[in-house]
Parts: C-alpha cells; sequence; structure tokens
C-alpha cells in the first residue's frame, strides 16, 4: 500500500478554492458571440440555440464517449474521468470540451452524491451545479406536474376524451428521493377535489420529459416531442396524448429556457457543458444532445459522459442518442478500477454508506483475476459497436502498481486498443495525459460505427438482441401483460422505435446480486412502457424503482451553511 502520498482535501474544498475565470471569458475563448451567451451570474451561462447555425461551418470536433464496467454501489469514477480527461487533452494542447448531466437533487441529499466529478477533476462552481444550476430540473418537473394536472382536471370535467382513468400511466415527479410519494391516492375529499384514481410520484429524472430534453435538437423538436407524449388510453384502446390534452404548448413555454445548454467550466477552466439529467437505468442516461452539436463545433475533442456501464448506457449513447443526432463517436474510454474488479470477484462486499472491507485495500491479484471477466464482457460490448475502445484505470491511493498493471494486461488482451492509468483525482489533468494520449491516438484508428439491431425489428427481436449480445443471457421472458403490452404497442404503430432496458446497473444481468459475467442465464422482462415522445419503448427487467428512498443517514444530515453564508458538507 503507497503511504507516502500527500493529503487531499474534501472536493468542495478543492472547489471552493479554485480561481475560476469569468464564464464570459471562457465563451469568449470559443470565440462565441457575446449575444448568443447568456449569463446567469458570473460563473455560468446558457447557450442560444440560435448559436447553433453560426457555427454550422466550422469542423467537427472528435467525439469521445466515456463509459465503464459495472460500477460498486460507490461508482467508479466517470464523471471524474471525464472531467480529467477533458482538462489533459487541453494540456496536450487540444481544444477540448467536456459534456456531462445536471445532477438530481435525490442522490445529492440522499447517499451517491452529486455529479460534478472528484478531487482536482471536477466542474465548478460544484455547489451550483450539484444544487439548483440555472433551474433546468425544476423547469422539468413543472412541465411534467402541469400534464398530469391536466388529465385530472380533463377528467374532472367530463371526460370529454372517453380516457380510462385506470388507464391513466402519466405520474407526478419531484426532484427528491421520498419512498413515500412512490404510490398514493388522489382527488379524496368529494367531488370538488376531482376524481379519485390510484397514481404515485417518480424523481424528476425518471420524467419522460427529462429524457426529451435530452434527445430534443431544436425547440421545434421538443415541442412536437411534447405533443406525442402519450399518456392514458381511452375506454375503447386508442392512445392519449398531451396534444389530445392541449398541454404541450404550455409544457414546452416552460421548457423554453431549460432546452439551452448550461456552459460552465472545470477546475482548470477547460470549458464544459452540462446538461439534461435522464437517469441512466430507467431513461437513456445520457446528456443533450444539443451539448454535443455545441461542442462538437466549438472544439477539437468533446468528451461526453453515458450513465453507467457499456451494457447500459453506452448501448443507449448509441442504438438511441446516435440514432437520433445522426453523430457517431470516435472513440469510447472505459473506466475500470482495482476496487470494481475486486468487488466481482464475489469474495467482497461493497455497502453505500458503508466502510470499505479492509481486505479490498490490500493487493489481491487473484481477486483481480477472478473479476476481470465483467471488464472482459463490457470491452467486447463496446467494441460490438464497432469504435477503438480505450481503458482508463482510473487509480485508488490503496491500488499498488501490480495490481494496475495486471488490469492493464487484462484489458489489452481483452483488445482494448491501449490501456492506461489515470491519476486525474489527485493530479487534475496532469495525471490523465496519457490517458489523453491514448485518446487522441484511438480517435485516428479507422472505424466502422454500427447500430446493435435495426428498427424495423420486431420489439420483442431488439430486446433479445440486446440481452443476448449486451448482457449474456441465454434467453428473454417476457410476463404475460409485458407481451401482450409489446403486441398492443406493435399494432398501435410504435414498433419501429428503439428500446431502452431498464435494470441493474450493478451487474449485467438483471439482478445486482449476478456480479462479475454471469453464466448464461434467463433474462425476465417484467413489464413493458412507452415513452412515445423521447422516442423509444423501454423495458422493465427486474425491481427497477423510480422513486428511490432516503437511507438511515442520508447526505443531507451533513450539509449546512456557515456565518459566511458558504456552504458546508456537500462531499
Amino acid at each position: 500500500m503507497t503511504t507516502t502520498e500527500p493529503h487531499v482535501p474534501s472536493d468542495i474544498e478543492i472547489a471552493q478554492a479554485a480561481r475560476l475565470r469569468p464564464i464570459a471569458e471562457i465563451a469568449a475563448g470559443l470565440d462565441l458571440d457575446p449575444a448568443d451567451v447568456e449569463l446567469y451570474g458570473h460563473y455560468k451561462a446558457k447557450l442560444s440555440l440560435d448559436a447553433l447555425s453560426k457555427l454550422a461551418q466550422r469542423p467537427r470536433g472528435r467525439y469521445v464517449a466515456v463509459t465503464g464496467m459495472s460500477p460498486t454501489p460507490l461508482g467508479e469514477g466517470k464523471t471524474t474521468t471525464t472531467v480529467g480527461l477533458g482538462q489533459a487533452l487541453a494540456r496536450l494542447g487540444s481544444r477540448s470540451m467536456i459534456a456531462i448531466r445536471q445532477p438530481s437533487l435525490g442522490p445529492v441529499f440522499g447517499i451517491k452524491g452529486g455529479a460534478a466529478g472528484g478531487g482536482y477533476a471536477q466542474v465548478v462552481p460544484m455547489e451550483d451545479l450539484n444544487l439548483h444550476l440555472t433551474g433546468d430540473s425544476h423547469a422539468v418537473g413543472l412541465a411534467n406536474n402541469l400534464l398530469a394536472a391536466f388529465i385530472d382536471n380533463h377528467l374532472h370535467h367530463g371526460n370529454r376524451l372517453d380516457i380510462d382513468s385506470r388507464s391513466v400511466t402519466w405520474r407526478r415527479v419531484i426532484d427528491l428521493n421520498d419512498r413515500s410519494l412512490r404510490d398514493i391516492v388522489i382527488g379524496l375529499g368529494g367531488t370538488a377535489n376531482g376524481v379519485p384514481r390510484q397514481t404515485g410520484f417518480d424523481i424528476t429524472a425518471a420524467s419522460e420529459v427529462m429524457a426529451i430534453l435530452a434527445l430534443a435538437t431544436s425547440l421545434a423538436d421538443l415541442r412536437q416531442r411534447l405533443g406525442r407524449i402519450v399518456v392514458a388510453q381511452t375506454r375503447d384502446g386508442h392512445p392519449v396524448t398531451a396534444e389530445d390534452l392541449k398541454c404541450a404548448g404550455a409544457m414546452a413555454v416552460l421548457l423554453k429556457d431549460a432546452i439551452k445548454p448550461n456552459l460552465m467550466q472545470t477546475l482548470e477552466n477547460t470549458p464544459a457543458m452540462v446538461h439534461a439529467g435522464p437517469f441512466g437505468n430507467i431513461a437513456h442516461g445520457n446528456s443533450s444532445i444539443l451539448a454535443d452539436l455545441f461542442g462538437l463545433r466549438l472544439a477539437d475533442y468533446l468528451v461526453t459522459e453515458s450513465g453507467f456501464g457499456a451494457d447500459l448506457g453506452f448501448e443507449k449513447f448509441c442504438d438511441i442518442k446516435c440514432r437520433v443526432s445522426g453523430l457517431e463517436p470516435d472513440c469510447a474510454v472505459l473506466v475500470a478500477t482495482v476496487r470494481a474488479l475486486k468487488a466481482h470477484s464475489g469474495r467482497f462486499r461493497i455497502v453505500a454508506g458503508r466502510p470499505l472491507d479492509p481486505a479490498l485495500l490490500t493487493e489481491d491479484l487473484d481477486a483481480i483475476r477472478a473479476g476481470a471477466p465483467n471488464l472482459i464482457k463490457q470491452i467486447e460490448n463496446a467494441r460490438t459497436f464497432g469504435v477503438p475502445v480505450v481503458v482508463a484505470i482510473n487509480r485508488f491511493r490503496t491500488d499498488t502498481p501490480r495490481e494496475l498493471e495486471l488490469v492493464r494486461e487484462i484489458a489489452l488482451e481483452a483488445g482494448a486498443f491501449d490501456a492506461q492509468v489515470a491519476d486525474h483525482w489527485a493530479r487534475g489533468g496532469a495525471g490523465a495525459e496519457a490517458l489523453a494520449d491514448a485518446v487522441r491516438r484511438a480517435c485516428e484508428q479507422p472505424k466502422q460505427f454500427r447500430f446493435l439491431y435495426d428498427l424495423d425489428q420486431p420489439l420483442l427481436t431488439k430486446i433479445e438482441i440486446i440481452a443476448r449480445r449486451m448482457y449474456g443471457a441465454a434467453e428473454v421472458y417476457c410476463l404475460p401483460a409485458a407481451a401482450r403490452r409489446l403486441a398492443e404497442l406493435e399494432r398501435q404503430g410504435f414498433g419501429h422505435l428503439p428500446v431502452c432496458m431498464a435494470k441493474t446497473h450493478l451487474s449485467l444481468s438483471h439482478d445486482p446480486k449476478l456480479i462479475g459475467r454471469p453464466a448464461p442465464f434467463v433474462l425476465p422482462i417484467l413489464e413493458v412502457r412507452l415513452s412515445a415522445g423521447a422516442g423509444f419503448v423501454y423495458a422493465l427487467c427486474g425491481e427497477i424503482r423510480t422513486m428511490p428512498g432516503l437511507g438511515a443517514s442520508p447526505a443531507g444530515e451533513r450539509i449546512d451553511i456557515d456565518a459566511n453564508g458558504r456552504i458546508v458538507g456537500l462531499f
């Protein structure tokens, strides 16, 4: 174990000590017209969509997508790696930008923490990013809940569309973890208070509106997608949309500023786009297309992140996001850690919020070899899409040189273009220069980008392809209700949509207990839902919570504000 490492302050201490440049200077360095930069204070801004047409003649930069192996409950540092890689590319003389999602306040006050990166690889001001930022998540919640209010108001005032109230699928949202809101009854207290029915709340990041915000390519596209949202069925089985309820226009009005990407900076003043925040295990788990379109015209390299592992976030990045945007990645960066490889050996148990098993912190080459199949499979998954894969070995203080070298050997033998140890958490961009060099070389390699399936294939076939090729499932079993819903969606004309799989991020399978690379298993499809506005059908595999709960000791207990108005305890 290394014992000579200097003490690294907490994330918030590092962030609050940073020397930020005014965001107007960051924008000027990108040659943006000041008229297209809408300031939100000194250190964050929104970019006008009008600027995209002005940038159309600029050459397109390289597109780098950061993904990972199946993480532990603590996460393995994909956002930190995204930030560190962007900083390192800038140190090597490239014009670089990053694009990440906005954190959900549920995890911020819960147990997972924020999503600004960590150590010396953060987006700042980290307090702003992890809290309200420019209000986009609140706008998403309001638009979602306005539609919910319109539905219940329609039922109350005579139900002209003949909606079957039992078929209403649209739920309200809030950007907090609150298990008591998962299942509720509304409309109690007499006829003046509406029609009683059972419903519930989801967390805002799980809202279809958030997924739409991330996939919209223009304000007009956003408006059309909102209109296509299906919220219920009539009594004779026809879909009812937000357009039918005459609510889509008002929803678009609430989102007219939220659709504009947010510009921030890293600790090393590298430009950073922060926009949208769809869940990675429920929705497609990627930041917005608009942020990427800006970044690719403003920089030589745009480094973006796809939620969770290559089996989830990167698959959805390719099969959903890239289909909509028409963009193709030049390279995939797959984050691995010694800790995660050991965890996938099955010899250790990691629980978020509890101290690590001391055995995880000592050298154990056999445990790394035992957990290697997960990394090998995720490299295989990323390579399936026809792009070179660079493995970023995110270094932790307790990793030994022999452990790090073994991970590198495993990655190269599995077909990675390169594998480099990255120490950006402790050293910032300087600690990821070798990784950045490998990424630049990988982006010059020939690629043959391809999707995993064709859109004209039946929905069940798409599900089976994903299950077999990404997860290693032997077969798929649909519960009868799920099979009926698939058939119904095909009849209603939604069979051409891509599929968004909702499953645990902790395993290649549907079961978080099946770690490593599970032996061929049967993947259960418990439920199928339609996100017509976002433009996909999603299949629920195993138990999935769309409204998390708080733990016994949530992070919010440690967050406060001091006498000088400075936030403390935020990671």
